[in-house]
């Protein structure tokens, strides 16, 4: 099954990176700063039709048209862009998300960083790799060594879960944070040793499925902000490289 994701995030990559600074609509939704692009729809369209003639039964959660529910026990979680406020302005970030979950757990996953084309994916139990390279959590234990990485939700002006607080106090501790606008590529980064730990509120199923997978699988560790295992559906998520797990859970919970 993880070649079929993976091949299937190529192809909706190639779209993608085909329309790049092209000429494409843009629509709001709810939120004036939550954007879709045509080039979103037609990626998604593209994954769930091979979906829907490969694995028939197979159930679909995706981010723009939302839960596709059919009989099995299978069903893949999808964002068809996931950076696409990057992607609208220019910005060469943003990537394809699909994972795919049976019984609860998220078995395989892909996550196709489109412009620099590398291909994260991951099966449980078997590691996690960028293309051919396998990869592995960093080892740094320090948090003042400690490059992070988060984002914000389009509601931040209502600054939820303490975002800002959060923000400054890592700003204060850490070498540096970093906010790419993927969630999905902070994710892999964290994976491949490039950001010792990621956290962020209120994301989506979509926005983190595969990169939770490729996280654990490269030895690190995802909770939420209490320590608990952190599921797809969590509004609060900690993707560490283990070492600095301790310490940054201390930092968010603010005293």
């Amino acid at each position: 099954m993880i070649d079929k994701v993976i091949n299937i995030a190529k192809e909706a990559g190639d779209i993608i990176r085909n329309a790049f600074r092209s000429n494409f609509g843009v629509e709001t939704k709810s939120n004036i700063k939550d954007l879709v692009t045509e080039v979103d729809k037609k990626s998604e369209e593209t994954i769930i039709n091979f979906i829907k003639k490969e694995f028939p039964t197979h159930s679909i959660l995706a981010e723009e048209s939302g839960n596709h529910q059919r009989s099995s026990e299978y069903f893949w979680v999808i964002d068809p862009l996931d950076g696409t406020t990057n992607f609208a302005h220019g910005l060469p970030i943003f990537a394809v998300s699909i994972g795919v979950v049976k019984g609860g757990e998220v078995i395989c996953g892909a996550v196709y960083d489109i412009m620099r084309d590398v291909m994260y994916s991951s099966e449980k139990g078997s590691g996690s790799f960028a293309n051919d390279r396998k990869l592995h959590v960093s080892s740094n234990s320090d948090i003042k060594q400690s490059v992070l990485v988060t984002g914000f939700p389009y509601n931040v002006a209502s600054n939820p879960d303490n975002a800002f607080e959060r923000f400054i106090t890592f700003l204060k501790s850490a070498r540096a944070v970093r906010r790419l606008g993927s969630a999905a590529i902070d994710m892999c980064f964290v994976a491949e040793g490039v950001f010792d730990g990621f956290w962020e509120v209120y994301l989506n199923p979509w926005d983190i499925a595969a990169g939770k997978l490729i996280v654990e699988e490269a030895g690190g560790v995802v909770t939420d902000f209490n320590n608990k295992r952190s599921e797809i559906f969590s509004k609060q998520i900690l993707a560490t490289n283990g070492f600095v797990h301790k310490e940054m859970l201390k930092l968010l919970s603010l005293n």
